[in-house]
């Protein structure tokens, strides 16, 4: 079974790339983030013409999960419980889904960015993180293999990012959001690619010539849990998506499990 994660930084401007790799890299289940549009306006065609069902969570233009995938999507969860909102109503935004297949159980995962260390979205940031280790204590109780996987806006090393001196007093990587990311392995989580590829970043800006100097960050991760862990075959950050046409600023995660 071949699991990836990608921030596709939306899906309609990327949809002949998304859909082209998932078929030349034979790839059974992609979780998607920053899909940025309405279920309504998802490119569904693409995906169903190249033998992959979707389901999706947009609320509208930006963020944005979805799953595609081979096999059927079942108990399929918008949103976990107790997930914080944002802005003055602190409404939800569409940043987890969840969903099993050929019983594995995903989560697709949006982590916000937080902005900056002053702006209210770093503290919305650590809120849901806190409560998604909050729920993910309880899921890893079920010895079914489980992963959340996506977009966590965070750099958990040092060597994540390409200088750590020029991130100082910036977001990704303060101590506060790298407590947040350990809190996921002290429950019981392991970054299941890193093993494999200790080295590599997943996120380039479009800024500044940031892939050709490859000034990137590591922020995209696959966590599972011991079953899902153990089950693990092989790992690959697919840096060669960030060239060429109209590329997403993230790469492709994919790990082969043995089920």
């Amino acid at each position: 079974m071949r699991i990836a994660t990608h921030n596709v930084n939306s899906i309609r401007t990327r949809v002949g790339r998304v859909v082209d790799w998932l078929q030349r890299a034979d790839i059974d289940v992609l979780a998607m983030q920053e899909i940025k549009c309405k279920p309504d306006q998802f490119p569904m065609k693409q995906f169903n013409d190249a033998g992959y069902e979707v389901v999706l969570h947009g609320l509208n233009q930006w963020n944005g999960v979805a799953f595609a995938s081979r096999m059927p999507a079942e108990d399929v969860e918008i949103g976990f419980a107790g997930m914080p909102g944002f802005g003055p109503e602190l409404a939800q935004e569409a940043r987890a889904i969840g969903a099993t297949f050929n019983g594995v159980r995903l989560w697709s995962l949006y982590v916000p960015n937080g902005r900056t260390l002053e702006d209210p979205h770093y503290q919305y940031k650590l809120e849901w993180l806190d409560r998604l280790a909050a729920v993910t204590s309880e899921w890893i109780e079920d010895p079914t293999p489980l992963a959340l996987m996506g977009d966590f806006n965070i750099a958990p090393l040092d060597t994540d990012v390409w200088d750590i001196d020029d991130f100082i007093g910036a977001t990704h990587v303060s101590e506060p959001e790298r407590q947040a990311f350990e809190a996921f392995e002290q429950i019981g989580l392991q970054d299941v690619v890193r093993p494999l590829v200790p080295e590599g970043y997943t996120y380039w800006d479009y800024q500044q010539l940031r892939f050709p100097k490859n000034e990137g960050m590591r922020i995209d991760f696959i966590l599972g849990n011991e079953t899902f862990a153990e089950a693990i075959t092989s790992a690959e950050i697919v840096r060669d998506e960030r060239k060429g046409e109209q590329p997403s600023d993230h790469v492709p995660v994919v790990v082969d499990l043995e089920i």
